[in-house]
C-alpha cells in the first residue's frame, strides 16, 4: 500500500471509530455529570486533571519513541528499531516508579488547605487521587507499545481499542445510576481500572504481532541509546509539561478563585474541544509516521508538503464542527445535559476558537519534531503557552470574570503560531510565502463562508434540533468552498481520482 493509499485507509478507520467514540463519550458525560452532581463531577475532574499533568510523561515519550522508530524505518534500519523499543520500555518503567512515587509525596500537601475542596469531600478525593496515582503506571508502560503501533501506521488496532475503552466507560457510566452510595469512589475505582485493561491489550497484541517487540536483555541497557532516547523526550517533555500545566494551572486557579463547581463547567468545556479535536487528531495520527518517515529518507521536499497539508486539512476538519458549535452552543449543551453548569457555554465557545488558533500550524510541530531539533523551539513556544498561567492570575486577581483565562489563551495560541513559521524556517528552511499562500490564504475564504453561513442560521431559526440542521446546511457551504478555492490543483485531482475509484467500484 503506498503512503497516500495507506493516509486515506488509516484517516477512513479512524473516523469510523470517532463517528462511534464521539457519540459515546458525550453522553457518557451527560450521564455521569448527572449522576454525580456538579459538585463531584468537579472534584473528579480537579483529581483526574492533577493526575494527567503529572503523568505528560506520556505523550512526550509517545513522540519522542515514534520519531525514533518511523525515522529508522525510513532508513531500513530493522535492528536499530528492536534496541529502541527494548531501551524505550526500559525508560519507561523507570519513569512510571519515579512518577508515582512523586504523585505520593505531592499527595500529603495537596489536601492540605492547597485545593479548594468540601471539608466533608477530603476524604474520598484523597482516595481518588492514591488510586489512579497508582494506574499512572500501566498508562506509562502502556506508551512504547502505543508508539510501536503508530511507526507501522497499525491504525485498526488503535482505533479497536479506543472503541472498547470508550465502551467500558460507557458501561460505569450506566452503572452509577444503580450505585445508591459512594458513587464518586465506585466511578473512581472502575475508571482507573480501565488503565489496566488497556495496557493488557496493547501488551498481548504487540508481543504476538511485531518482531521489534523484545525484551532481550532489559536491563543491559544501551546507555548511548538511552540518553538520546531521554535528552529528545526531555525537551518534548518541557513543551508538554508546559501545554499540561497551562490546562491544569488554569483548573487550579478556577478552583482557587471560584471553587469546585466551577471546575465541572471547565471539565466539560475541554471534554467537547478534546471530541471536537478528534477529528483533526485523527488525520495527524494518520499522517505523522509518513512526515517522520520522508525525513528520515532524507526527502525534505517531501516532509515540508506533508507539513502544509495536515496544517490546512486538519484546521479544515476541526473548523467544520467547531464553527457550528460555536453558534449553536447554548442549544447543544441544553440537549446534551440536563442542568448545565454556569459558565460552560462560553468556556466551550472559547476554547473551540483556541484549537482552530492552534491548528492553524499544527502540521509545522510535527515537521519541527521530524528534523529533531527542537530544544530552542520547545523552550520558546512551551514558555510561551505557560505564560497562560500567570497572566490569567493577574486577570483574576484585579476582578476579570473567570472566562477571561481563555481569552488570554486565544492570544498565546496564535502568538505561538507565528513561533513555529518561524523555527521550521530557521530549522528546515520552509518557506514562509509558501505557507502562507497554500495554507493560510486558502483557508480564508471557506472559513468566511462558514462563520456567515452558521450565525445566519443561529440568528433566524429557533426550533428543537436546529443545531443540527445549522451544521448540515453549514458543512454542505463549507465543502463546496474549500473543494473551489481552498484546495490546490494537485489535491484537487487526489479527490477526484478517489471519487472515480469509488464509482467504479460501485459498479
Amino acid at each position: 500500500m503506498d503512503a497516500a493509499k495507506r493516509v486515506a485507509f488509516n484517516t477512513g478507520i479512524t473516523y469510523i471509530r470517532m463517528l462511534l467514540t464521539v457519540g459515546i463519550s458525550l453522553f457518557s458525560t451527560r450521564v455521569v455529570l448527572n449522576a454525580l452532581g456538579s459538585e463531584d463531577y468537579g472534584i473528579f475532574n480537579l483529581i483526574a486533571g492533577l493526575i494527567a499533568m503529572l503523568s505528560f510523561l506520556n505523550v512526550a515519550m509517545t513522540t519522542s519513541t515514534q520519531r525514533y522508530l518511523s525515522y529508522h524505518q525510513g532508513k531500513n534500519d530493522f535492528e536499530f528499531q528492536r534496541n529502541v523499543f527494548k531501551n524505550s520500555f526500559f525508560i519507561h518503567i523507570v519513569i512510571g516508579l519515579i512518577v508515582v512515587c512523586t504523585l505520593e509525596f505531592l499527595g500529603l500537601f495537596l489536601f492540605s488547605g492547597f485545593l479548594n475542596i468540601p471539608s466533608n469531600k477530603i476524604q474520598v478525593a484523597k482516595f481518588l487521587f492514591h488510586i489512579m496515582s497508582f494506574t499512572v503506571l500501566f498508562t506509562i508502560l502502556s506508551v512504547p507499545m502505543t508508539a510501536l503501533l503508530n511507526s507501522h501506521e497499525n491504525l485498526i488496532v488503535i482505533a479497536i481499542v479506543g472503541l472498547f475503552e470508550v465502551l467500558l466507560k460507557f458501561c460505569i457510566a450506566l452503572l452509577l445510576l444503580v450505585v445508591a452510595n459512594n458513587k464518586l469512589r465506585v466511578y473512581g475505582m472502575l475508571t482507573a481500572g480501565i488503565s489496566l485493561c488497556i495496557f493488557t491489550t496493547y501488551f498481548i497484541y504487540c508481543k504476538s504481532k511485531y518482531k521489534e517487540f523484545t525484551f532481550d536483555n532489559l536491563l543491559n541497557y544501551d546507555k548511548k541509546l538511552v540518553k538520546e532516547l531521554t535528552s529528545f523526550a526531555g525537551w518534548n517533555l518541557f513543551g508538554t509539561l508546559c501545554a499540561l500545566g497551562r490546562t491544569e494551572g488554569l483548573a487550579i486557579l478556577l478552583n482557587i478563585f471560584f471553587g469546585a463547581v466551577i471546575n465541572a463547567s471547565y471539565g466539560i468545556a475541554n471534554q467537547v474541544a478534546s471530541q471536537v479535536n478528534f477529528f483533526s487528531v485523527t488525520l495527524l495520527q494518520a499522517i505523522n509516521p509518513q512526515i517522520m518517515k520522508a525525513e528520515g529518507s532524507g526527502d525534505r521536499a517531501k516532509m515540508l508538503r506533508l507539513c502544509m497539508t495536515a496544517s490546512k486539512f486538519s484546521f479544515y476538519l476541526l473548523a467544520l464542527f467547531a464553527v457550528p458549535f460555536i453558534f449553536e452552543m447554548k442549544g447543544i449543551l441544553v440537549f446534551w445535559l440536563k442542568g448545565v453548569p454556569v459558565y460552560t457555554d462560553i468556556f466551550c465557545e472559547l476554547i473551540l476558537i483556541a484549537l482552530l488558533c492552534n491548528q492553524l500550524t499544527i502540521g509545522i510541530q510535527s515537521g519541527l519534531q521530524a528534523i529533531g531539533k527542537i530544544k530552542t523551539y520547545q523552550i520558546v513556544v512551551g514558555g510561551l503557552i505557560f505564560l497562560n498561567v500567570p497572566l490569567s492570575y493577574f486577570f483574576l486577581k484585579i476582578g476579570c470574570k473567570a472566562y477571561s483565562v481563555l481569552i488570554s489563551y486565544i492570544i498565546i495560541e496564535l502568538s505561538a503560531c507565528m513561533f513555529r513559521l518561524f523555527f521550521l524556517k530557521k530549522i528546515g528552511n520552509l518557506s514562509i510565502l509558501i505557507f502562507v499562500k497554500n495554507v493560510f490564504l486558502r483557508e480564508i475564504i471557506p472559513l468566511i463562508t462558514i462563520i456567515v453561513c452558521s450565525f445566519f442560521f443561529s440568528q433566524f431559526f429557533h426550533f428543537r434540533f436546529s443545531f443540527i440542521v445549522n451544521f448540515l446546511i453549514s458543512s454542505t457551504v463549507f465543502f463546496t468552498a474549500i473543494y473551489l478555492v481552498g484546495l490546490n490543483i494537485d489535491e484537487k485531482r487526489i479527490i477526484e481520482s478517489f471519487i472515480m475509484k469509488l464509482k467504479k467500484n460501485n459498479y
